[in-house]
């Protein structure tokens, strides 16, 4: 294990993964020992990183999806085994017949008209 009066910092990163700051290596190990980061070790018991621990109250951490948004539309397995996709109605539900609200319609078709290709 490193000696704790080493003057190389450490990288200290928060449960989502955010890079936070440099940190001593003796105030890593005396948050380790307080359980409130995990350390990272490589070769030899070289600490390599500290995350911070989620603690309750703490956010979630942010996803790919939170980026991405909601997918409208998904694969849909037939019943003679093809697949095709199917459209998620906008304002919720199961609806097959009102996918998108009368407000919202116009934008709707003109949208899905421009990604139709002739073929």
């Amino acid at each position: 294990m490193e000696n704790a009066t080493s003057a190389r910092p450490v990288s200290l990163y928060s449960y989502s993964g955010e890079f936070l700051d440099h940190i001593s290596l003796a105030r890593t190990l005396r948050e380790e020992v307080t359980g409130r980061v995990r350390v990272v070790r490589h070769r030899k018991g070289h600490v390599n990183r500290a995350i911070l621990l989620r603690r309750p109250g703490d956010p979630e951490a942010f996803t790919l999806r939170d980026y991405q948004g909601r997918a409208y539309s998904f694969r849909q397995s037939l019943d003679d085994g093809r697949h095709c996709w199917k459209l998620r109605p906008l304002q919720g539900g199961r609806s097959e017949g009102n996918l998108a609200p009368e407000s919202l319609r116009p934008i709707f078709t003109q949208v899905l008209r421009d990604c139709m290709v002739a073929a």
